[in-house]
């Protein structure tokens, strides 16, 4: 499999719909077809399809979306966020982001949006204002500016949550 069919599949073939709902059907889907390649992002083997814009776009996406489906609600689904941040954050300083459209460069932005760091929220923030996803990042940002990490995810991580964060969960909106 090429970096051509990780587009095709998620930009072509899903909706939007399909990027946001939680689906069991969905998450299975994904890990049928892209365990395999999950595995080899994770070892560094897909670092050739970094010499194309959409090739480094596709390795971030397998390992900060797919990621997501794959091992929901589990630790596993947060493993690989560290890396995407990483090759996200090197492809802006190759200008990748100067060759994608927006709905492309939301996935290429979305490891800072998942991000736990303040710092990176503070990137997040100006790299989300010109997309049609800015008000998200906003509201991820306000959850990290009050809690300094995302406090649903806490008991996957097997973190304590402090009272805040307890009474923070009971609200609306509180998780994504």
């Amino acid at each position: 499999m090429q970096y051509q069919d990780i587009y095709q599949f998620w930009f072509v073939t899903c909706s939007e719909s399909d990027w946001w709902k939680k689906s069991v059907h969905f998450d299975h889907k994904i890990k049928s077809q892209f365990s395999v390649h999950h595995r080899m992002a994770m070892q560094g083997e897909l670092a050739h399809w970094r010499a194309e814009p959409i090739g480094a776009l596709c390795e971030i996406i397998i390992l900060d979306q797919f990621s997501r489906n794959m091992f929901r609600d589990t630790p596993n689904a947060f493993a690989s966020d560290a890396l995407a941040l990483c090759l996200a954050q090197h492809a802006i300083d190759k200008g990748v982001d100067k060759q994608l459209n927006d709905t492309e460069l939301s996935f290429l932005y979305m490891p800072f949006m998942h991000s736990e760091s303040k710092i990176i929220h503070q990137q997040a923030e100006a790299l989300f204002r010109a997309l049609p996803n800015y008000e998200f990042e906003l509201a991820h940002k306000k959850i990290i500016d009050q809690f300094g990490r995302y406090p649903h995810r806490n008991q996957i991580l097997n973190r304590v949550s402090s009272d805040d964060e307890l009474q923070f969960l009971t609200q609306a909106g509180s998780s994504f």
